[in-house]
């Protein structure tokens, strides 16, 4: 079950979105949460929920700009989402500008980003907002000017954009408990979770699908302990190596974030038990883990489609074509037979 997941557990497997495009596509520690509007918020932006993603993408003239501003520049993630727009820009004939903060936490340096974009007066906008709240009167100052605005890796909350390109955390939630149950065929004990937060829409998702799909597929021999809440990796090693220490029959320990399953893989080796670790995002301590065996794999966004669907969608939009609330911009499973491939790897960030 190796490329991009677009639709939830047995759905088709996509190499492709508009165009000519094929590349080979993942991995941010940071929140990914759906746009909070309603339908209601969405018939107003142009955005609906009976809407499907249209594959037309008309080329442009080359003189036009689509501006991006991400929650980071120098991260490996973001990196990634500026490959992929610049590749959507090239394959359409657009000019794309991308530009973040020095890091995650530096919303006044974005909502300064976001008033320079505003102010070259671009063809069409693409946010992935520190805090929509803070953006929410530049949000409307972007409406005003007539200019686009699409919202991608995160949603805002605010009905003004016209679609969110993001990752389905939920589906890929469901892929990591798919690929825990194949794992742990012919083994018999229980099942560990660990969830980053219980209170965003990204660690509920990711928690809640992983749930459901174990809770309705897994044989009898298997049982889902109860989710334990655990975002920090120190904190996380604590809770599973609790974890384990209450379950003697324990064979596998899932994490929904970099966090949640970095901290499983040490609570695991700590207490020197032999577990089937799954995890979510990519890093340093995964990355090692899974090349070394001691974690089977993990599911990870797909960060460079997220950057090209955030183009074709704002060329679409440009256009006057209609766009659905959100896009899916993909994730994949990877683990050692793949890690190194040029599929995998050039989404990968330590």
């Amino acid at each position: 079950m190796k490329g991009i997941h677009m639709r939830p557990i047995g759905r088709i497997v996509a190499v492709a979105a508009a165009g000519s495009m094929a590349f080979g596509l993942a991995a941010c520690s940071t929140s990914t949460d759906s746009a909070a509007s309603d339908t209601a918020a969405a018939d107003k932006s142009g955005a609906s929920e009976t809407v499907t993603e249209s594959t037309e993408v008309p080329k442009g003239d080359g003189s036009k700009t689509i501006y991006l501003v991400s929650k980071g520049f120098q991260h490996r993630f973001w990196q990634a989402v500026k490959e992929g727009a610049e590749q959507a820009g090239t394959e359409f004939n657009y000019k794309i500008q991308f530009v973040g903060p020095d890091d995650e936490t530096k919303v006044t340096q974005q909502l300064d980003q976001l008033q320079a974009a505003l102010d070259t007066k671009p063809a069409a906008i693409g946010l992935a907002a520190l805090d929509s709240g803070a953006a929410g009167p530049l949000l409307t100052q972007i409406e005003s000017a007539g200019i686009p605005l699409v919202a991608f890796d995160s949603g805002v909350d605010s009905d003004l954009p016209l679609t969110t390109v993001s990752t389905d955390n939920y589906a890929a939630a469901e892929e990591a408990a798919k690929h825990m149950i194949e794992l742990l065929d012919g083994q018999k004990g229980t099942v560990g979770l660990v969830c980053h937060d219980a209170t965003s829409t990204t660690g509920k998702q990711r928690c809640e699908g992983f749930k459901n799909y174990f809770e309705k597929n897994a044989p009898s021999g298997l049982k889902l302990l109860d989710e334990q809440i655990a975002g920090e990796v120190g904190k996380a090693a604590d809770t599973s190596k609790a974890i384990i220490q209450a379950n003697s029959d324990i064979v596998g320990m899932y994490g929904s974030n970099e966090a949640a399953a970095s901290g499983a893989i040490q609570g695991a080796t700590e207490s020197g038990k032999k577990l089937v670790v799954v995890g979510f995002d990519s890093g340093k301590t995964q990355i090692n883990a899974i090349k070394d065996g001691s974690q089977a794999g993990a599911v990870t966004q797909a960060p460079k489609l997220m950057g090209y669907k955030t183009v074709t969608a704002a060329i679409q939009a440009i256009n006057g074509i209609a766009l659905p609330k959100t896009i899916d911009s993909g994730f994949y499973w990877y683990d050692k037979s793949n890690i190194d491939s040029d599929e995998i790897k050039p989404n990968l960030y330590e």
